[in-house]
């Protein structure tokens, strides 16, 4: 991995800083003092030093989570009966989750201690998508659908485009599938209420490569090395 990935990974520092320390000339490997960012570096052959001191590369945890509703999806919430890390097992409570889903929304969320690749699975630039299992009152309009599609506002700032596929219609509900690359507080519900539309309920089947398969609600377990090698290819080129 490049020496800049590799003092972040290690929790020494950002990234950003990362980069300034190697250009201020403060990090070595294997002895040599090394000023490009992009310098490859091998954890189990090189040793790698900032100053006079040693940067072992952390171990990295991945853990898919397929979250129930009425579960707050953050490390520690004072007004929540429940968190996300109630669900976990010991082992697995030093995680930080990728993004959020909110209370009343169900399904696939990854944790991790991996800093670079939350930040690229969770901003928008990235164009991560994610897929979503809606369940809407009523019959949604063609009108509204492309309307939905091409972006609409919230709070002042337009939704990125996204794609829609309707599952079924009945008298009643719509049952669609949404894919976003957004992660904005709500998004979903927010995006359909804006043209009067209400969410009945919501989950999350898919983030980039990542698939809630048969996973129960409620339960979690860790990546596969397949799944988390396919990951990390895939937001290196990200």
């Amino acid at each position: 991995m490049r020496l800049q990935v590799f003092l972040s990974r290690s929790g020494v520092c950002s990234r950003r800083r990362a980069l300034e320390l190697i250009k201020e000339g403060v990090v070595s490997v294997d002895g040599q003092v090394i000023t490009e960012a992009s310098f490859p570096v091998d954890s189990d052959k090189h040793s790698v030093s900032l100053g006079r001191k040693k940067i072992i590369l952390k171990s990295n945890t991945y853990v898919l989570l397929n979250k129930p509703k009425g579960v707050t999806s953050t490390r520690l919430d004072k007004h929540a009966k429940i968190t996300v890390m109630n669900l976990l097992p010991a082992r697995f409570r030093h995680l930080y989750p990728v993004g959020r889903l909110d209370k009343d929304t169900e399904g696939l969320l990854l944790l991790t201690n991996d800093g670079d690749l939350t930040h690229k699975l969770s901003h928008p630039k990235f164009n991560v998508d994610k897929t979503y299992a809606v369940g809407i009152a009523g019959r949604l309009k063609n009108a509204h659908k492309i309307k939905l599609e091409r972006g609409v506002f919230l709070e002042g700032k337009k939704t990125y485009p996204c794609r829609i596929g309707i599952i079924n219609m009945s008298g009643k509900t719509t049952r669609l599938r949404i894919i976003i690359h957004e992660g904005r507080k709500r998004q979903v519900r927010r995006m359909f209420y804006s043209l009067g539309y209400t969410v009945v309920w919501l989950k999350r089947l898919s983030e980039g490569p990542l698939n809630l398969g048969g996973l129960k609600s409620g339960q979690c377990r860790l990546l596969t090395n397949k799944e988390i090698t396919g990951l990390l290819e895939f937001v290196s080129g990200k």
